[in-house]
């Protein structure tokens, strides 16, 4: 019992930083624990959860226990409002550490289950209160997961925009489609390598120091109120690697919809190794984001070094500030079922309890999953010109009782209210 008073009542003493990530639940401490393993360059990492073994597991010196009363350390139950009360109990422990020189923090969680779909909301809400740059980083299960998990999902996520500034949200069935021949340990250790991806690309356009620096004024003039982000983010090398590593980027599972015209501000952010960026690279880089996006976008660019890309050049791309006009398509499996007039219904499968830890090599899977990708864009543009040309009658649906929700309608309803750039998001507690 006494490790797990210092879990719940004290916070080690270590290097502070600016910028926090935080994990919350069992998904988004897993995807932290990846973070903190893989490195995130001048950040600094929390992990809360109300699962006492899974917090003794994690890697992260930072770790709050959430309602320790109400939950005794065996979780929430897959109950959000257990969640919700569990992160209520633990408030003081949270601003406090929320208190100490943040500036922007990263709240991330696999919305579904109870702790990190009922916590992240209240953990935002603090920070919101406490004027801090809060972005959140969340994902949609995978469709084999159920209809229970994917309704609560899109509740939570509908109670956590009305706290965070920015918000990504990373469906993991856009995963399945792209590495859906990976092993379901695997499927669920890519899911944490785009997180990071994520609040890495982010956090070290501000942390990473080289000729040219983005500090946290631009980051934050810029995510400030934004609503909706889409980002992109890969690498390449060889002879064409800047534009390589750009369209790559723009095709990334990161990005709900290829297409980010409409943006009226872009951060950039592009890191080289031995092989130093040329003015003509960041020229090509620069204008073509410009052109894909149109209008008098913004474009905020920083470019730094890191020793570990050797010849490399890696392209992180960040799209906020978008408007009504902006026409964003996300489309889920389900819907691409519906096109083309199929009855569908979803079994669902049962998880295994505990999943043994993979480490992926991104950089082959990320090549396989390029040839991928491009092969499947090119099939899709066949399908919708297909439809076009020829309308069939679709046959009546029957609602199955497994049938998910439709998330395609879902994220039109929810990311055509984030765009209206008529719509107050200044109903700030602070």
């Amino acid at each position: 019992m006494e490790n797990d008073e210092l879990l719940a009542l004290k916070l080690p003493v270590q290097r502070e930083s600016i910028i926090k990530v935080i994990g919350v639940g069992g998904g988004g401490s897993n995807a932290v624990n990846h973070m903190c393993r893989q490195g995130i360059h001048g950040v600094e990492f929390v992990v809360c959860n109300t699962d006492i073994q899974a917090l003794r597991l994690s890697p992260v010196k930072n770790r709050i226990q959430l309602g320790k009363e109400l939950t005794e350390g065996r979780g929430a139950g897959c109950v959000p409002e257990r969640g919700r009360q569990s992160a209520v109990e633990s408030i003081d422990f949270i601003r406090n550490l929320l208190s100490h020189k943040t500036k922007m923090v990263f709240i991330t969680a696999g919305m579904g289950g109870g702790t990190g779909t009922g916590a992240a909301p209240e953990i935002a809400r603090q920070a919101r209160e406490l004027g801090i740059l809060t972005i959140g980083i969340v994902t949609l299960p995978f469709s084999f997961e159920g209809r229970r998990k994917m309704e609560q999902a899109m509740d939570g996520i509908d109670e956590l925009e009305q706290y965070v500034d920015a918000l990504l949200i990373i469906q993991n069935d856009k995963l399945k489609d792209i590495y859906g021949d990976l092993k379901l340990s695997e499927a669920f250790a890519m899911a944490d390598n785009v997180l990071t991806i994520a609040a890495k690309s982010i956090a070290e356009i501000i942390t990473f120091k080289g000729y040219v620096n983005v500090d946290f004024a631009d980051v934050d003039g810029v995510m400030r109120n934004s609503g909706v982000a889409l980002m992109g983010a890969s690498e390449a090398e060889g002879e064409n690697r800047a534009m390589t590593a750009l369209e790559d980027a723009l095709i990334s599972p990161l990005l709900n919809s290829h297409d980010i015209r409409g943006a009226s501000n872009i951060l950039l952010n592009m890191l080289y190794g031995d092989k130093e960026v040329t003015m003509d690279e960041i020229t090509l880089i620069t204008e073509s984001l410009q052109e894909k996006v149109g209008g008098d976008v913004n474009v905020i660019w920083g470019a730094g070094k890191d020793e570990t890309l050797g010849d490399k050049l890696r392209v992180a791309v960040i799209a906020v500030g978008f408007n009504r006009s902006s026409a964003i398509h996300i489309q889920s499996p389900l819907a691409r079922e519906r096109e083309k007039g199929t009855e569908v219904s979803f079994k669902v499968e049962e998880m295994p309890e505990e999943l043994e830890m993979v480490t992926v090599n991104s950089t082959e899977l990320e090549e396989q999953a390029r040839q991928k990708r491009l092969k499947q864009e090119e099939q899709k543009a066949k399908r919708v010109k297909e439809t076009h040309q020829e309308e069939s009658p679709r046959p009546r649906k029957r609602k199955s009782i497994n049938e998910l929700p439709d998330t395609d309608s879902w994220f039109k309803r929810k990311l055509g209210g984030m765009f209206n750039e008529d719509s107050s998001r200044d109903t700030e507690m602070r």
